[in-house]
Formats: structure tokens, sequence, C-alpha cells
């Protein structure tokens, strides 16, 4: 998982890095045409024709400036965080999946059969909307909606998981 998040948001950084190129790459082309677009770009913001064109002249005096403004205006990106950091989204992808996975463990150390097959699912849940409920911190959402909504999705996978499982585990044991 934690691989798998790496190589997501890496591609992620490496698509908005090829984007800024092509701007820039515009802008060096067709100067003409994206003083234009930043023009329709603040008209469509409010400001009148020639305040439009008045700001764009000045911002594209600047071939520096002008990437960052386009980069910002056009492509909705803030150049200075393009992606994240695909080390730290890993090492929190390994973190949080090793803490997820650990969870339903527990009862088997104390447990066996019945019993600790529901504490599991019961340790899965509860740690499923602890990570929803945690996540309001960064959301501000309602700690039910975000604790409820990761708890539904997280035991909807998981029973599609489980379906899937049995499935196969039926079809390879017939």
């Amino acid at each position: 998982m934690a691989i798998g998040e790496w190589v997501s948001v890496q591609s992620t950084r490496e698509l908005y890095q090829r984007q800024v190129k092509t701007e820039a790459a515009e802008l060096r082309s067709v100067p003409d045409e994206e003083r234009e677009e930043l023009t329709l770009i603040y008209e469509a913001k409010g400001l009148s024709a020639t305040e439009a064109a008045e700001v764009a002249g000045r911002l594209m005096a600047d071939t520096k400036n002008a990437l960052n403004t386009m980069v910002r205006e056009e492509l909705g990106l803030d150049p200075s965080a393009l992606g994240g950091s695909p080390n730290s989204a890993a090492g929190a992808s390994f973190f949080l999946f090793s803490i997820g996975a650990i969870l339903p463990l527990i009862p088997f150390f104390f447990a066996t059969g019945a019993p600790a097959v529901g504490l599991a699912i019961a340790c899965a849940a509860l740690g499923l909307f602890l990570v929803g409920s945690l996540i309001t911190l960064l959301t501000g959402r309602s700690v039910l909606f975000s604790g409820g909504r990761q708890l539904l999705f997280g035991m909807l996978a998981a029973g599609v998981t489980f379906g899937l499982g049995r499935l196969i585990g039926t079809a390879v044991g017939a």
C-alpha cells in the first residue's frame, strides 16, 4: 500500500510538472495567446476588458511571474506545492495501514473461533470509526459524519473482499 501511495503521489507530481513545462513552452512560443487567455480569465473574475488587459500585460512583462500566474489561474495549481511529498505519503500510508492491519488481529491473541472473529470485526469497525473521526481535524466535518462514512465504506470494502474470497475459495475448492 505504501509503494502504491508513493507511485500515486509521484505520478501526480510528474503530471503537474509536465503541465507547468507545457505552460512555460506556451509562454515562450505564443505569448500573445497566453496574454489573451490571462485577460479572459481576469474578465471572467469581474474586471473590465481594459483592466483585465492591463493586469495581464503587467503580469506578462516578467516571465517567471507570468508562468507562476498562468499556473495558478489557468491550471489551478500552486507552483510551490505540486502534489505533496511521495515519501511522506508512503510513510503515512505504511504506518496507518500497519495499525489498521493489527487491530483486527488483537482478538486472536486472546480468543479463537467465532468469538475471535466477532471481536476482530468490532476492532476493525472501531478503528475505522476512529480514523474517520480523526479526519475531522482536517476537514471540519462532524465526527459522526466522517466516522460513519469511514466505517460504512470500510465495512462495505471488507464485505466485498470477504464475499469475493468466499466465491473464489468455493470455486477453487469445488
